[in-house]
């Protein structure tokens, strides 16, 4: 078996842009994968590097030797070695449907390829729930309707708030003052933050898990004195209390604080990873299937953080496509904690839903089951996004 074929799709969907690829064989055998720079900027980029590594390095090759093409996409695209997520998020994209490839060719899941499953459903939380409230009541309230939807782990961000555009925009310039762009006032994030985080512990009930997603925005002695203040609020985890790449910051805090340190999802391979290991500077792990270097990696920096005692709890913001490929991995993760999902992206007018069948759709009381179908179980729905395809490689 040959690949002949390199699609790209580059998409504009509601608040998000997914960069999908889909690989063709000479044997008409196809896999699907997502580079996972769907929000923020970087989606035309990723495109670009996905185009350029296929028609250097991956087109004429056999897709089942999977962990040749990861070497030499590594070894030889030049910028891998201390690369960032735009070179990796198209190595992924590849990687990922290369297992696709041979799942469907073979006629098994991806999971039954790395070595089959050790959980039958994964836990699943709830993010993006609250984005277009300034005020903690409002903020807060918004829970009830993950909560009715059948969440029982919620993530919020308490010192983000709307912008003009109406996606989420974090702290700016590392610092606890935030103008409020809705009664023109200056506002404490620190004071703002523990209202929010109080308002929705007494909206939620001591039941639910409350995770805080910090962005790594404010100065290391604000986020410690933040997460003291927090502590009473039994939180679940704190996610990049500090820039990820600044370790020492990232112990610090860690070393400081009762709660959980989480962090990787601005983390690229296990090489990338080895620093958080080696300072034992966090106790979770976020990598992303879609940016880190594709699944075979991914399933590399969860076996390395087993070694290390730490859980496993993968990032997830793209299409439903990124959430079938982690959902197969993560069943196959011993240390495997929670799976990131955004249940309301479709809720924008002008959402494309990829998948003929996402498997968000089959969430139930807080879990998700892997389809037993070959390969990751989805198929593009190609009607809805045919008109998004950027560019085409062929051999």
């Amino acid at each position: 078996m040959k690949i002949t074929k390199v699609r790209i799709y580059l998409l504009k969907s509601g608040m998000i842009h997914p960069v999908i690829v889909e690989i063709m064989t000479d044997e008409g055998v196809t896999g699907i994968g997502e580079a996972a720079i769907a929000y923020g900027l970087g989606g035309t980029a990723a495109a670009g590097m996905v185009k350029d590594i296929s028609e250097r390095i991956v087109l004429g090759k056999d897709p089942f030797r999977i962990e040749q093409i990861w070497t030499e996409m590594y070894d030889h695209s030049f910028w891998a070695k201390g690369g960032g997520p735009i070179v990796f998020a198209g190595i992924s994209a590849i990687e990922q449907a290369l297992w696709d490839i041979k799942g469907r060719a073979l006629g098994f899941p991806v999971y039954e390829l790395l070595g089959g499953k050790i959980h039958d459903r994964v836990k699943v939380y709830a993010n993006g729930w609250n984005y277009e409230f300034m005020e903690a009541s409002d903020w807060a309230k918004a829970a009830e309707k993950p909560l009715k939807d059948g969440y029982k782990s919620l993530k919020a961000y308490p010192f983000a708030g709307p912008d003009e555009k109406g996606t989420l925009r974090h702290v700016t310039r590392r610092s606890a003052i935030r103008h409020d762009p809705y009664r023109n006032i200056d506002r404490d994030l620190l004071s703002l933050g523990y209202e929010r985080v109080k308002m929705l512990r007494d909206c939620v009930g001591p039941d639910v898990e409350i995770l805080l997603d910090l962005s790594g925005g404010l100065t290391t002695d604000e986020t410690i004195h933040f997460c003291r203040q927090v502590e009473e609020f039994n939180i679940g985890w704190i996610e990049e209390p500090a820039d990820t790449f600044d370790i020492t910051a990232l112990k610090k805090v860690s070393d400081r604080i009762s709660m959980p340190v989480a962090v990787g999802e601005r983390l690229y391979t296990r090489y990338g990873f080895r620093r958080v290991f080696d300072a034992v500077a966090a106790d979770i792990v976020q990598p992303d299937v879609g940016n880190t270097g594709g699944v075979m990696e991914t399933k590399k920096i969860a076996a390395m953080a087993e070694a290390y005692n730490m859980r496993f709890a993968p990032h997830n913001c793209a299409s439903a496509l990124c959430t079938a490929v982690t959902l197969n991995l993560s069943v196959n993760i011993a240390n495997f904690m929670t799976l990131e999902i955004y249940p309301y992206f479709s809720r924008h007018p002008s959402y494309i839903e990829v998948l003929d069948h996402p498997p968000e759709d089959d969430i139930k009381d807080g879990y998700l089951e892997v389809s037993d179908r070959p390969g990751y179980g989805v198929n593009l729905a190609h009607d809805r996004i045919k008109s998004f395809i950027w560019a085409e490689c062929v051999s």
